[in-house]
């Protein structure tokens, strides 16, 4: 398995300040609020089968311990994506979303980010339910929401270098294709799991796969329809990832006349 562990794709123009408070968020539910309580963490996940019958499942079965959950049930589309099964799974989130949504924030400008994460999240989840929409197993994560951000990342700088690990050796790869082949790994996960229904792997592989190709759309707006993009138009500067991008007069003059 290819593990991204950076990548040289410079940042310029707003700092990106919503990137670093999505991962911020996520750490701080995951301990604050999801460890000490498991029920918290099933009243805010969202469960397919109470989103198409638009109904609180588990606070509808007398005996079961619940925790007050988000009003209308619909919320927890939203709130899921700020939640996390284990350690692993939010570690490896986290690694993901500081490599590939900053670069994206910062070229967009903050507001259009957050607007993109989050949409990019409610059509991860949605296609999920979707995909399963009688489940009662709770999906929750912000791998919908990152997927997007892979997807976007595709569109708008294909040409940058991702630095993976693989076994016990670090090389760089075309981020093209890199997120091909993460995107194809998706793809063939759904048709693994097709052949054994019975076991269920517990991913939410049709989250993926529809957060991405939101993210490919919007890559596609920002990067040949949003004006500013267009003046952009893939200018690519390698830097080393732990460089400090934001006070380098070189790229800021480059990148001054394209942002807000």
């Amino acid at each position: 398995m290819l593990f991204p562990i950076g990548d040289d794709q410079v940042k310029g123009g707003q700092f990106p300040i919503f990137s670093y408070v999505f991962i911020f968020a996520n750490i701080a539910v995951f301990l604050f609020l999801q460890i000490p309580n498991d029920v918290f963490t099933y009243a805010y996940s969202t469960v397919p089968y109470e989103i198409t019958k638009g109904v609180d499942l588990v606070g509808n079965i007398n005996g079961i311990p619940h925790f007050q959950g988000p009003t209308p049930i619909y919320s927890t589309l939203f709130t899921s994506m700020f939640m996390h099964g284990g350690w692993m799974h939010l570690i490896g989130n986290m690694l993901f979303l500081w490599i590939f949504a900053d670069n994206i924030e910062s070229t967009v400008g903050r507001k259009r980010f957050l607007l993109f994460y989050l949409l990019a999240g409610l059509t991860a989840a949605l296609a999920h339910v979707l995909s399963a929409p009688n489940s009662i197993i709770p999906s929750l994560g912000a791998s919908g929401a990152i997927a997007g951000c892979l997807g976007c990342y595709l569109v708008m700088f294909p040409k940058s270098k991702i630095k993976v690990l693989f076994i016990i050796k670090i090389f760089s790869v075309p981020a093209f294709l890199f997120l091909l082949f993460w995107i194809g790994q998706q793809f063939f996960s759904v048709y693994t799991a097709s052949q054994n229904p019975i076991h269920e792997s517990g991913v939410a592989w049709f989250a993926h796969i529809g957060g991405f190709f939101f993210g490919v759309l919007g890559g596609i707006y920002f990067r040949f329809y949003y004006p500013k993009m267009k003046h952009i138009n893939q200018q690519y500067i390698p830097v080393n990832r732990n460089a400090n991008r934001y006070n380098n007069r070189q790229i800021t003059s480059h990148f001054k006349n394209y942002f807000d």
